[in-house]
């Protein structure tokens, strides 16, 4: 177990106070918000630590700041790490092998291996009733999206292609998975028969979400902007013109963002409100990425966690904004 290291400061920027919740000592990598490694309640944070000399899972009580270790793999891939349904176990990559791990005492079951020299690529995404996994595999210049079915452990492939493939997302409500490819965003049904590149806006697709209802999928174009494009109708609207966003969030009905800002001259962590499309800095992150920062909301809204190396290697972050942002439904 890892004993407490929180510590609260204020922020030289906005004198906002921000609470540092891992030891800057050892690396800690919070995973995306696609993965949703906050438990709905806000009392447990899953996140990926080599305090023990290289990564491992590890469970964070929120309350108490105690971490305790979730897993024993060979090979972690700190950015696989994602809750299951139900939030008593979770799934990762262990080298070439997906893994699902409860946080009992029970041993990490296989639940698929990559074969025939194709290595993981980045995250992975559980559907929202647990039975299927999407992720991505590489082999020289091939990728491929695949989906695991967790109960029969059989694999098919929705996507192949000689170009770069990335953050497989499944659609909430629908039978599909979204990704991005070679700049663009495409879904792809789990049937295998429709794959296609969504008609978004010009430019380069660095980010993708959906909403919660799966019916609009919240994207970050070249420059920073977020817009939303509905697949069913076609339909692509701006929602607001960021500053130079080089990751964000969204909160659960997709009414306040949170960005980290990719601009050397203002590494902050900003909030964007959508209806009046205003910004509020929140707190300096100083990431030597911009990008590792990750911003995301708890599920009531009522915090931010983020990722910095602002004071030494990657730690995870924790600012509370229930005066600037209303609850929602965890």
């Amino acid at each position: 177990m890892l004993a407490p290291a929180l510590m609260s400061y204020d922020d030289l920027a906005t004198d906002l106070p921000v609470t540092r919740l891992t030891d800057p000592a050892v690396s800690s990598i919070l995973p995306p918000a696609s993965a949703t490694p906050l438990s709905r309640r806000g009392n447990f944070l899953l996140y990926a630590s080599d305090a023990n000399g290289r990564y491992e899972a590890y469970r964070l009580d929120l309350k108490k700041g105690e971490a305790r270790q979730a897993s024993d793999a060979a090979e972690l891939k700190p950015e696989s790490l994602t809750l299951l349904p139900g939030e008593s176990s979770f799934c990762y990559f262990d080298g070439d092998r997906l893994m699902t791990s409860s946080f009992s005492a029970a041993p990490a079951a296989q639940a698929y291996k990559l074969t025939d020299g194709f290595k993981p690529v980045g995250d992975l995404h559980v559907s929202a009733d647990g039975l299927y996994v999407a992720l991505v595999e590489r082999k020289g210049a091939t990728h491929r999206l695949r989906l695991v079915n967790l109960r029969t452990a059989v694999a098919t492939t929705l996507a192949e292609a000689d170009e770069e493939m990335s953050d497989p997302i499944t659609r909430p409500k629908r039978a599909s998975a979204l990704y991005l490819r070679g700049g663009g965003v495409y879904l792809a049904n789990f049937d295998g028969k429709q794959n296609y590149r969504l008609r978004a806006a010009e430019g380069k697709v660095t980010q993708a979400l959906w909403n919660l209802d799966g019916r609009a999928v919240l994207y970050l174009s070249t420059g920073g902007s977020i817009r939303e494009f509905v697949p069913d109708t076609n339909e692509d609207r701006a929602v607001a013109q960021a500053s130079q966003f080089a990751a964000f969030g969204r909160n659960a009905d997709a009414s306040v963002f949170v960005g980290a800002d990719g601009s050397k001259a203002s590494p902050y962590v900003v909030l964007l409100v959508r209806a009046v499309k205003r910004e509020l800095t929140l707190c300096e992150h100083r990431a030597s990425n911009p990008a590792m920062v990750a911003p995301m909301f708890s599920p009531n809204s009522q915090q931010v966690y983020f990722n910095s190396d602002l004071h030494g290697k990657p730690a995870i972050y924790r600012m509370d904004v229930e005066k600037l942002v209303e609850a929602t439904a965890p």
